[in-house]
């Protein structure tokens, strides 16, 4: 019989199994949220920002459109760096880069500094992200990948909650130059913090790939499978109805409906409870059940946002605008444990740098489209950007749809080679 203690340690480590939390999963999570910490506490205010240092709408629509193409374009060497480098090795050295972009921003109250900037201080968010995935397919078991995803999601989202508030608070106190300013200060001093606990991580050991292999990025998309294209296509798509609105809905939220900036923290802290409330339970029934029909889900609440945006006139309203937000990482999580499975384990990083950089360098066009159609009007900014969900959500379902008829074929095929036996 066990006692107390026996007990206790028992359900605490079921409950680490459940949840996917190993060692390095542990250290991951630590530096993600600390470093999330200290970005979001200014970094949903860079379009004010931009337009309180006197950038023009085209500007805003650049800053927009770069910080898409760079996510294109990190993502690649970045997966190639952390095949190459290691885990611990590669996060420090992004964490560093991140931190110089920081201090020019935080040095040069220009909005030229920040389009300079942007160049280093998305080193984190964008290197670092199939680093991130590949971490979670070396440490966990395939049925566990939507699970690990969804913790560090989870745990991505928890600074966004209080983060934007405080940081919208410092605003309203110093204004938007000052309250940035002050917050990018903060954020310099939490990532210099984390790079002690980025250097506990322990490296899992490497299956040898051939350099020519490791370095061939027309490789990596060659082997991508007929579901990976098929979702990289439905998954462009509907990114470009994230991106059309982006940058213009704290603008449109303040200068349209008339909310304060410590009211558009709040609608961020909605946005980030409604995310948390569904990626976990959404992760363990897509591990369980299948992973397709929860990606259908996110692609919906995608479209949904923009046009709930469209019909909102009040703060209230916009409180269900923003939940609805939310509610589009219900199958994230699963979106990404695809993307994950269909590559290949020993080149992860690589495969997902290549996924992303092609999504994404595409996608960055809809940056600025979506400032275009934003001169037009926001009702035509936010239906441009629908109308792209729907299409988007149309083709997967279409997607999935031939891929049971497939499926479904061949196991008759097979079926009737047996029974030919």
């Amino acid at each position: 019989m066990q006692t107390p203690s026996q007990q206790s340690v028992s359900s605490v480590r079921r409950l680490a199994g459940f949840f996917g939390l190993k060692r390095n999963l542990v250290i991951l999570l630590i530096t993600i949220f600390v470093i999330g910490a200290g970005e979001e506490l200014w970094m949903r205010f860079v379009p004010k920002y931009l337009q309180a240092l006197g950038a023009t709408v085209f500007v805003i629509g650049l800053y927009d459109a770069l910080r898409t193409l760079l996510g294109a374009i990190y993502a690649y060497p970045g997966g190639l760096l952390v095949d190459f480098w290691g885990h611990r090795r590669a996060f420090i050295i992004f964490n560093l880069v991140s931190i110089s972009g920081y201090a020019l921003v935080l040095l040069i109250p220009h909005w030229s500094a920040v389009i300079a900037g942007m160049f280093l201080f998305l080193s984190w968010t964008c290197f670092s992200l199939p680093a991130t995935f590949s971490l979670v397919g070396t440490t966990l078991a395939a049925s566990r990948h939507s699970m690990g995803v969804g913790v560090q999601s989870v745990i991505k989202r928890l600074p966004i909650m209080i983060a934007p508030v405080l940081g919208g608070m410092l605003i309203d106190r110093f204004g938007v130059i000052g309250g940035v300013r002050i917050a990018l200060t903060i954020s310099i001093v939490l990532s210099m913090l984390t790079i002690f606990v980025q250097w506990q991580l322990c490296e899992e050991p490497k299956q040898e790939v051939a350099t020519d292999e490791r370095w061939n990025f027309w490789r990596s998309l060659r082997e991508f499978n007929s579901p990976m294209r098929r979702l990289l296509l439905s998954d462009i798509l509907i990114r470009f109805c994230e991106r059309i609105p982006y940058v213009w809905v704290v603008i449109f939220a303040m200068d349209y409906i008339g909310v304060s900036a410590k009211q558009i923290g709040v609608l961020t802290t909605v946005e980030m409870l409604a995310a948390i409330v569904c990626i976990i339970p959404a992760s363990h029934f897509a591990d369980r059940h299948g992973r397709e029909p929860f990606v259908i889900v996110t692609f919906i609440m995608f479209t949904l946002f923009p046009i709930s945006l469209l019909v909102s006139r009040s703060f209230s309203a916009l409180v269900i605008a923003f939940m609805i937000r939310g509610f589009k990482e219900f199958g994230d999580t699963s979106r990404k444990a695809l993307i994950i499975g269909y590559c290949e384990p020993q080149r992860c990083g690589q495969m997902v740098g290549a996924y992303y950089l092609v999504r994404d360098l595409i996608v960055s066009v809809g940056a600025i489209l979506g400032a275009y159609l934003w001169k037009l009007g926001p009702a035509l900014n936010f239906l441009g950007a629908a109308a792209l969900g729907v299409a988007g959500t149309i083709f997967y379902v279409k997607t999935i749809r031939e891929q049971r008829r497939l499926s479904l074929k061949h196991l008759k095929e097979e079926i009737s080679r047996l029974h030919s036996k």
